[in-house]
């Protein structure tokens, strides 16, 4: 960030506020990481932050620290709304267009107080007064690390800031495997771990709080699982029907994607999961090297993200998406 954004953001911060503090709709790990750890740190600041999320977070991110308070939009539009229409300040974290919000966006295009963005995706919009983007993070978090710095206040990083953050890293890096991992990421994590974040903790709270039925769903995607060897290609599908089957909550196909790509030989990697609530088709696409599944969804399933991870829909059925997916791969030269 430049020396005058950041001025300008200790500005805002000088006196206490209502501050509205809002991730992606569907948060993931880094989504409610980045917002909590934000908004712990401005609590510390005297001022009077919330976390407004578009819908329900995972349930294996219910452990986080101040994640009770967190408003979720889609339960009472109403009072969150007006929530939104008394916000002082408004910080944006972990997506880069409003539409990310889903419904929300209406809300928010109407406010006109100051926006903050900070992310770490492709092409960001331009409706933030400050923005902190920059596409080589792997994560938020990693990014409100930074931020915190940048202001001169991480002696305001306590356990449960950096615990927080710490969730965020671990999961979008895919526990430090995924390329956009540097030695700085490592150098942020010391510090986190420092500051009192407890990795071990933290990976059982995310990675060992399965419930019986989420393993049950993960063997059912596991045995759909198709491979395209010749493409280098994998895909798995859930249906409705079998996320019922399975007493299905949000937050129980995170992850399931990446399966498709500890198979020896494959480089691309998606699934498709239907949502008959929504009516559409939910895509998650994974890669390897250098294979840009941004492009991919943005040229073919109306998504975007990063090279390495991206998400899509499609508002065909699910045999008809699939069937679009495997021509597509069969008759562009990606590079796989």
């Amino acid at each position: 960030m430049k020396q005058e954004e950041i001025n300008g953001i200790l500005e805002l911060l000088a006196s206490p506020k209502k501050i509205a503090i809002i991730p992606h709709r569907s948060p993931d790990g880094d989504a409610m990481g980045s917002t909590l750890g934000l908004y712990h740190f401005l609590l510390k600041l005297n001022h009077e932050p919330i976390v407004v999320a578009p819908n329900e977070f995972p349930e294996f991110l219910a452990w986080l620290p101040g994640s009770e308070n967190v408003l979720i939009f889609e339960k009472n539009k109403d009072n969150v709304s007006k929530v939104l229409q008394e916000a002082e300040l408004i910080f944006t974290l972990d997506f880069n267009a409003l539409h990310r919000t889903g419904e929300m966006e209406h809300v928010l295009n109407k406010l006109t107080v100051p926006f903050i963005m900070i992310d770490h995706h492709q092409s960001p919009d331009d409706y933030a007064l400050y923005t902190y983007s920059d596409t080589k993070y792997g994560s938020t978090c990693e990014m409100i690390f930074n931020f915190i710095s940048y202001l001169g206040k991480k002696n305001f990083i306590d356990k449960t800031i950096a615990s927080c953050l710490y969730t965020g890293i671990v999961t979008d890096s895919g526990s430090f495997r995924f390329p956009t991992t540097t030695s700085t990421t490592h150098r942020v994590t010391a510090e986190l771990l420092d500051f009192g974040a407890e990795n071990g903790t933290i990976h059982n709270s995310l990675f060992d709080n399965n419930s019986y039925h989420r393993l049950q769903l993960l063997g059912r995607a596991l045995q759909n699982m198709k491979v395209m060897p010749e493409f280098k290609t994998s895909y798995i599908t859930l249906t409705q029907k079998e996320l019922d089957d399975f007493k299905y909550v949000k937050g129980d196909t995170e992850g399931v994607v990446n399966y498709g790509l500890t198979i020896k030989g494959i480089i691309f990697a998606a699934i498709f999961i239907e949502n008959k609530d929504e009516g559409i088709i939910k895509i998650s696409f994974r890669s390897q090297g250098n294979f840009d599944v941004n492009k991919f969804a943005r040229d073919y399933f109306n998504g975007g993200g990063h090279i390495n991870a991206a998400g899509g829909k499609s508002g065909k059925s699910l045999e008809e998406t699939v069937a679009d997916f495997e021509k597509i791969v069969a008759q562009q030269n990606f590079n796989v």
